[in-house]
């Protein structure tokens, strides 16, 4: 027979643990290349779009950039470009918001046109408007759109639609997830501005570092404040959802790796140590032990290489597809398209090559072994009596217990290969879980114990103060003020928010273990997850003004709560008063439910609109513990189908010599049985602590708005004992059917 013929017969015998092994090589590289498919797809083409927009290194704000501070500007930038951004209302039903952009040149940041014509920064009879509002508006190119601001109105053409690299993200006032009806931006010309033009921003480009350039500045120009690109608004929460996913992409594919190695080695092994006699034969007949090696290294490397194929074309072409249809409904691009890298390659090569190396590692020792030794049986490995076996309490212990420990004994690498199968899974099921569990418990904790109210309702910036006061009765409300603010503490600085509320039972502070506490009058507090990045405690003091005003205020931190939604400071109207801040409503909340119109009401948000926004928030999450929970159970099947294959075929002999001892089906299977549930259940307890740090990963890669506490509930965990030991068992009680019908004759020839 050829050595072709027999690699064929013993992949033919075997078929089932190289079947595992190409399926886990397969979904290994699949899970890997696909995952990091789609944060490559996610990292090029936004480095795409933020090259094609020449998106901004920085943003200036001030009250007005005039020609000399353009000119100090201009000594240490390679790039700069003016712009007057306002808020307006766009005359449509709803009243949504539009931010509009008065260009100058409209050379950094640019807008990204889809339809109709390029931004034309002279053009003063047109508006570029953002594809996503027209789309949700059903707005195009030709129409005429109205806008509203500082008591001023414009009626512009749209001579584009299309995108702008400050908005892949747009934060929602009454929602945590974006509504495109009701919120969107607009660039215009500089022409178009209907008084004298003061210019409130600047857009820079530079090529010094950040720290460089903002001592540059401080020392040129007076201004408000500045925000570095990775602290854009947009950027860093696109950034933060990349970073999730690369923290997703680096956990579970190792965990397949690894177990298609001890996969691998463990029934490489076993079919060596089986046909030692054929090898013996093969070497007096004239065989070369490289010829021999060789042989068997096939054995591995057909397997993992069409595995590893497979996965690396499969793996691009559905798993971000599986990801982007619910990221575009919170992002905005003009295209989603999956990356490629080359370790995506280096992967696969790699895992073929140590695949290669493992067979070898278990061929090595019988190639050297000269041709009469190879065809003798080998001898069984001695092994000395454990504590447990000279110990007294042995013979109180059941021959089940005593037959498995001595098994487990003889065949630790099998053993050990169960129990890390096992753990893997466990860790993959404990963190995919967790962080669903984590996820409820946010949205409990933000809507049950945080917020009472029932409704949310906008205040609008043209509204008459008499017709707010009768909504603000008639709905038993309370006024709050809600805005951004640039902060600094310690050498660190953010955009965070501000809440300012009344001491009322519709809003609950806590702390991080969700305790009910009181921020007093006359204290400012911090967040717990802010205070924990800018290295602050209780009577330490920060420094902060309100986006779009120059007056920094400097406050002592008198209170750290805990927030799960958003990061900033909680104070009182007559707090802020004291800061020297005016207490400038922003929303009413109350108890009630509230569908009235009024032209002093911008909008309403009723809680469960706050709750399915916070759902479609976390879909993308949700749909990344999906697949996680797939592959850990995929994996629970693979390695516990194998092991008991490979199990049940080494103790086939040892069965059978039990059988003719007299041993009955029942108490045979209860053998297996035993070992099994044993060694799932270290592998159990192994795997809880593991996929809890997997699971703390994950969550600390999810951005900086969120401030997650990792949880992990004893449901959580029921559920993982419950599919990890239902698929052991019956993959364990599939095997043992098998002991009925062992032909014992044929099992015991081994032992002439």
């Amino acid at each position: 027979m050829s050595l072709s013929k027999k690699m064929l017969r013993d992949i033919r015998i075997n078929k089932t643990q190289f079947i595992a092994i190409f399926l886990m090589a397969f979904i290994g590289i699949f899970a890997y290349s696909g995952i990091y498919s789609e944060y490559y797809g996610l990292v090029q083409t936004s480095d795409e779009f933020y090259a094609d927009t020449n998106m901004a290194d920085g943003w200036i704000y001030n009250t007005n950039f005039d020609d000399t501070s353009v000119h100090e500007i201009d000594a240490f930038t390679t790039q700069t470009d003016r712009q007057e951004v306002v808020q307006s209302v766009a005359d449509l039903e709803g009243k949504p918001d539009i931010t509009l952009h008065f260009t100058e040149k409209g050379t950094i940041s640019k807008f990204y046109t889809t339809e109709g014509e390029d931004f034309d920064p002279s053009d003063d009879s047109g508006v570029w408007l953002d594809k996503r509002f027209a789309d949700e508006r059903d707005l195009h190119v030709g129409d005429k759109i109205t806008f509203d601001f500082n008591n001023q109105t414009i009626k512009k053409e749209i001579k584009g639609l299309g995108y702008s690299p400050e908005y892949i993200y747009e934060a929602s006032p009454s929602s945590l997830t974006p509504d495109f009806s009701q919120l969107g931006f607009a660039y215009l010309s500089y022409k178009s501005y209907p008084d004298d033009l003061k210019y409130n921003t600047m857009l820079v480009k530079y090529d010094s570092s950040d720290k460089e350039f903002k001592e540059k500045l401080d020392d040129s120009v007076d201004y408000l404040s500045f925000t570095k690109k990775e602290d854009h608004l947009s950027v860093s929460k696109f950034a933060n959802e990349m970073t999730q996913h690369k923290m997703i992409g680096d956990v579970f594919p190792i965990v397949f790796i690894l177990v298609t190695f001890l996969t691998l080695l463990t029934t490489m092994t076993r079919i060596v140590t089986n046909q030692r006699t054929q090898i013996g034969i093969l070497k007096a007949v004239g065989f070369k032990n490289s010829t021999i090696i060789l042989h068997y290294l096939a054995y591995a490397f057909f397997p993992v290489l069409f595995g590893s194929v497979l996965g690396l074309i499969t793996g691009p072409m559905i798993i971000p597809q599986m990801f982007y249809p619910t990221m575009s409904t919170m992002y905005s691009m003009p295209a989603w398209h999956p990356g490629f890298d080359m370790s995506f390659v280096y992967i696969a090569i790699l895992l073929v090559v140590l695949s290669v190396l493992v067979t070898y590692w278990a061929c090595r020792r019988i190639s050297k072994e000269n041709p009469a030794n190879t065809m003798r049986p080998k001898a069984p490995d001695m092994s000395s009596k454990s504590f447990i076996e000279r110990s007294k309490l042995w013979n109180r212990l059941s021959f089940n217990f005593r037959w498995n420990l001595r098994d487990a004994r003889s065949n630790k690498f099998r053993a050990f290969m169960a129990i890390v199968g096992v753990m893997g899974c466990v860790a993959l099921l404990i963190a995919a879980f967790g962080m669903n569990d984590s996820l409820n418990e946010l949205k409990s904790w933000e809507y049950d114990d945080i917020s009472h109210f029932e409704s949310k309702l906008q205040i609008s910036n043209t509204a008459n103060p008499m017709e707010l006061y009768y909504v603000l009765n008639e709905t038993n409300g309370t006024f709050i003020m809600q805005q951004s603010i640039e902060m600094k503490a310690n050498g660190e600085e953010d955009t965070v928010g501000l809440l300012v509320s009344n001491n009322t039972d519709l809003i609950s502070y806590t702390d991080r273990d969700r305790n009910p506490i009181d921020i007093d009058e006359g204290d400012v507090s911090l967040s717990t997850k802010l205070a924990e990045k800018f290295n602050v405690t209780k009577g330490d003091k920060i420094r902060w003004h309100i986006v779009g005003s120059d007056e920094w205020v400097t406050s002592k931190i008198g209170q750290i709560h805990a927030e799960p939604v958003s990061q900033g400071l909680i104070m009182s109207p007559d707090t802020l008063e004291d800061q020297g801040l005016d207490f400038t409503p922003t929303n009413i909340i109350t108890d009630e439910k509230f569908g009235e119109n009024f032209d002093s009401i911008k909008s309403v948000t009723s809680m469960d609109k706050l709750k399915d926004s916070w759902d479609q928030m976390t879909t993308a999450v949700m749909m990344m513990v999906y697949v996680v929970t797939f592959v850990a159970v995929a994996l629970a099947i693979l390695v516990l189908y194998n092991l008991g294959i490979l199990s049940f075929t080494e103790m086939e002999r040892e069965i059978a010599t039990l059988k003719v001892l007299g041993f009955k089906t029942n108490v045979l299977r209860k053998l297996l049985l035993t070992q099994n549930i044993i060694f799932t259940s270290i592998g159990f307890i192994l795997g809880i602590p593991i996929g809890f740090y997997f699971m703390t990963l994950m969550l600390n890669a999810a951005g900086e708005s969120l401030y997650y506490v990792p949880t992990l509930t004893w449901g959580n965990i029921l559920l993982c004992a419950a599919i990890t030991f239902t698929i052991s068992i019956g993959v364990n009680l599939l095997f043992s059917d098998k002991i009925k019908d062992l032909d014992m004759v044929e099992a015991l020839k081994d032992i002439e």
